[in-house]
């Protein structure tokens, strides 16, 4: 029986050292269930970083027709008029309700 019971300590400390790690391999805070989690941030950030980018794109395209360097006359009448609310006397108003807005 002793020697059933000795001969059993070796395997049994081996599968348990065997078992810890493949846990750890696994739920630990590097293991695969990590590594995932890891990925779907990162995935995450990076769809962020583009849409950031797509809409720094944007406002430089809109804000380059406002430096003075390079002056686009549409751009800078477009943006007096929604400052100040005005209209050309040549232009169409379309008059909206509220709530109705187009943009």
């Amino acid at each position: 029986m002793k020697r059933r019971a000795a001969a059993a300590v070796a395997p049994l400390v081996f599968l348990s050292l065997a078992g810890y790690f493949m846990w750890n391999a696994t739920q630990g805070s590097r293991g695969l269930n990590a590594f995932v989690l890891r990925e779907q941030d990162l995935a995450a950030a990076k769809a962020q970083l583009a849409r950031a980018d797509g809409e720094v794109a944007h406002w430089e395209r809109r804000v380059s027709g406002l430096r003075a360097n390079q002056l686009d006359r549409d751009a800078l009448d477009e943006r007096v008029r929604a400052m100040l609310n005005l209209s050309d006397p040549s232009d169409i108003v379309v008059p909206y309700g509220q709530g109705k807005r187009l943009f």
